[in-house]
């Protein structure tokens, strides 16, 4: 290859990614039982254009199709999500074998096709049932998820050898308790989003055993999502604010998943503020969250850039966000060198034995012209200009294994609802076609080549 080429390892995996609640619809179909997502889109006010995903992309009945997509472009990996009340309608207890029957039927499927199946098993859909008992603040929510994960590695830990356990914590946990954005929508309860962010991570580093016990010679890791965070300027105020920042978005969930417990400077801020239950870490806890794992995935999108604007005769800022042209229609800031950062930091704070980009994409919504192509081409050069400062990490040392492209088609953007595309392939919701977009075609001969022109 000539210096212009970027190739990546052999055996890299290229693949794209999606959730359950986004994409599949059947929302109270076959046995079914009601998530906390159905019910905080059911209610007035919470999603931006007042859509739901009761029927999204229509996915749960039109999953044969979806595959016969992916082949055609190629993937050698599908990152999807379990539905928890799908399978368990109350959260634990009675199983609903329509439920498993699908998935095993969508991994059978994805087998056949030649694509290797990534199971996250929890991207926010927990049943409304556990939901009513606590939710994630009880620590209860974490054992019913160790009895999910079990049934669910059990019924598909024949062929499926590569899991997560969790989809971004900090949105779980923040967005849910403390913000009020995602469900279940309460906001400023810092203790309770700071008890179901411990609860989360238990319940993670229980089940890690469970999955590889079931699932002989899996890999088993979580998923968190990131922000390079930089100060805007070189005043010891700009760096205390990056400092806060980067513990509370990033920190508080990588140091106790490497065996750092959480960090000291966050929990005396949260202790200060009354938020902070120190009897909430009972014994063991902190080892368990601590389970090895055979990779991390980062999510990465943006990059957040750090001011204190309260403090006396401040630096003036030397780091600026990108012009206009250099945003998403998300209002988050293309900063692919973000990325490169993210990655080599990753590997040299924690060495993990593996990384992976599980999710990566833009939102912009060019939609088909008078000929029906869909000529998103600032979905292409963002994604072009990320997969360049991948590889830049991988000359650095990153162990970077695979790059899952957010998202494969279309769908319902959470409480932004249908006003978001990040999808490489168009998705017409009232008639349900797919329409694969020019970073779709682009996507399909990296993947082919295992690289592309610089």
């Amino acid at each position: 290859m000539t210096e212009s080429w970027l190739e990546f390892p052999k055996g890299f995996i290229w693949g794209a990614a999606t959730s359950a609640y986004q994409i599949e619809g059947g929302w109270n179909e076959d046995g079914k039982g009601e998530s906390i997502w159905d019910r905080f889109a059911h209610t007035p006010g919470k999603i931006e254009d007042g859509s739901t995903g009761d029927v999204a992309c229509d996915h749960y009945h039109r999953w044969r199709d979806d595959i016969a997509l992916m082949k055609s472009l190629g993937l050698q990996a599908y990152r999807f999500s379990i539905n928890w009340p799908r399978v368990l309608p109350q959260g634990r207890g009675p199983v609903n074998a329509a439920g498993l029957d699908f998935y095993s039927r969508l991994v059978d499927g994805l087998l056949e096709a030649g694509i290797t199946p990534f199971v996250t098993l929890y991207h926010w859909e927990l049943p409304q049932a556990l939901q009513d008992e606590g939710g994630w603040p009880a620590r209860a929510t974490a054992e019913a998820f160790v009895e999910y994960a079990d049934l669910v590695s059990r019924r598909l830990g024949d062929r499926v050898k590569n899991w997560i356990t969790h989809n971004e914590p900090w949105c779980a946990a923040f967005l849910g308790y403390a913000k009020g954005e995602h469900a279940p929508g309460v906001k400023g309860d810092w203790k309770r989003a700071l008890a179901a962010a411990h609860h989360v991570l238990l319940s993670h580093g229980w089940a890690v055993p469970v999955i590889r016990r079931d699932s002989p010679g899996a890999e088993v890791g979580i998923t968190l999502n990131f922000e390079w965070t930089m100060p805007a300027s070189p005043s010891a105020p700009d760096y205390h604010a990056a400092r806060a920042h980067d513990g509370y978005f990033n920190r508080w969930f990588a140091d106790p998943l490497y065996g750092r417990g959480y960090p000291a400077d966050k929990v005396a801020e949260y202790a200060a503020a009354g938020y902070w239950d120190a009897g909430l870490i009972r014994s063991g806890d902190l080892d368990a969250i601590a389970a090895r794992t055979d990779f991390l995935g980062a999510n990465y999108y943006t990059r957040m850039v750090a001011r204190d604007e309260a403090a006396p005769g401040n630096l003036p800022p030397t780091e600026f966000k990108a012009p206009e042209a250099e945003w998403t229609e998300m209002s988050w800031e293309v900063y692919p060198d973000g990325l490169y950062r993210l990655l080599c930091r990753l590997h040299f704070d924690y060495q993990p034995r593996k990384l992976y980009v599980t999710e990566n994409g833009a939102s912009y919504s060019d939609g088909p012209d008078r000929e029906g192509r869909v000529r998103d081409e600032r979905r292409l050069n963002y994604l072009l200009r990320h997969f360049t400062a991948a590889h830049r990490a991988l000359d650095a040392g990153a162990p970077l294994a695979g790059y899952f492209v957010w998202s494969l088609m279309d769908n319902f953007e959470w409480a932004k609802g249908y006003t978001q595309r990040f999808g490489i392939v168009w998705v017409d919701y009232q008639t349900q076609q797919r329409r694969p977009k020019d970073s779709a075609l682009w996507y399909r001969d990296v993947i082919a080549n295992n690289g592309f022109a610089r």
